[in-house]
Formats: structure tokens, sequence, C-alpha cells
């Protein structure tokens, strides 16, 4: 998830080329929808939730998050409906799409293979931190997905330490939590960690017996 899911495959395939797809797997690219956007004076923008501003440190608009959630699930649900199991089903995004994805796979649809967070961040009081640090004794069992973050180290506008801030929270939640730093690159994709990103899918996902 990005803001327009057009926009960011043809980022993608862009970066990648022909590496850009997977034999096995059918990759969904959404769009958010053009909805009034606080940070920008309330101008309408492709965003997957309204915030106060881009800051850890305000409070999450819950209502859009949770609305906009219940949507994508109802997405993902007609994925189900068509054969694909949860647990061969990963999430992720770019930047506000990664945060929309950590809510999906976290308070959501835990049941999924992965979450993915590229330039990503949660607010310091998330809805997902309060999730996670109720989890029972019994729900502990049940292994929630792993996590896979990249950041750019010269990001302006989403700064890597609240990347790396979000990480070590989930990670000491208990998540199963993997960071990389982006050298030189600022607010963006970069082929390096969308390489990384797919090696990752593919441990993932590998091929079942009925993809060979």
């Amino acid at each position: 998830m990005g803001d327009t899911g057009n926009g960011v495959k043809k980022w993608v395939q862009f970066l990648l080329q022909d590496e850009s797809t997977f034999p096995h797997i059918r990759v969904v690219f959404p769009t958010a929808p053009f909805r009034p956007y606080t940070p920008l004076g309330g101008e309408r923008s492709n965003v997957w939730f309204d915030r106060v501003d881009i800051s850890p440190q305000v409070p999450e608009h819950i209502e859009s998050v949770d609305n906009m959630a219940r949507e994508l699930v109802n997405l993902i649900q007609q994925e189900v409906s068509s054969g694909v199991p949860l647990n061969r089903i990963i999430v992720g995004g770019f930047s506000m799409g990664g945060a929309m994805a950590l809510h999906l796979g976290y308070r959501f649809l835990p049941q999924v293979a992965g979450v993915f967070a590229l330039s990503s961040f949660l607010n310091e009081k998330s809805a997902i931190y309060e999730v996670l640090s109720r989890r029972t004794i019994e729900e502990k069992q049940h292994n929630l997905p792993p996590l896979f973050m990249c950041h750019g180290d010269r990001d302006m506008l989403v700064p890597i330490k609240w990347g790396h801030e979000t990480c070590d929270k989930l990670s000491k939640l208990g998540l199963d939590t993997h960071f990389h730093k982006v050298t030189n690159a600022l607010h963006e994709l970069k082929r390096t960690e969308l390489k990384q990103l797919y090696d990752w899918v593919k441990t993932r996902l590998p091929p079942t017996q009925d993809d060979l």
C-alpha cells in the first residue's frame, strides 16, 4: 500500500524491472481514498487515514484508521474467498501504507503470513502497542506475523529514528522484527530495500505443491 496503487506499482516495476513479480504470488496494489488530510490544511489527498500532524507525539486518528482497516479487511476477505488462505497473505506498504499494514496485521488480521512497513512509524501511544501489551498467556501461544521494516537514513519527512523506535517497541512486545537501514535514501523506495523485501517475502511464502 502506498498512495495510489498504480503509482506504487510503476515505481516498483521501474526499480526492479523483470524482478518485480513472483511466479507464484499475486501482488495487489490498492489505492488510498481521496480525502481531506489535516497536515495539508484539509486539502484532499490519497491517504489511508487522517492525522493531526506528521509526528509520533500526537494521538492517532483512530476512527479513520479503523474505518479504513475494515474496508481493507473486506478486500482481503475477497482474496480468501477466492481460495487464498490468510496464512498465505502478506500485508505491507510504504509510509502511511506501512502504518496501515501494521494495524491490519497486529489488530485485525494476525493470521497473515507477515507484515512489512517501509519508511513508516507509529504514534507513541498507538492502539497497536496497547493491544499487544494486553495479550493473554493463551494468546501468546499463537505467534504473531513477523515484521520487516526498511527506512532511509536521510529521510526528512519521517526520520529513521521514528522507524527505529517503532520497531524497538514492537520487538519488546514480542514481535519477530527485522529492521534495515537504507543508506543515502530520503523518503523514497530504493532498489536495495525492495530486493531485501522480495527475498523476505519469498521466505515467508515459498511455492506450494500446487505452484510447482
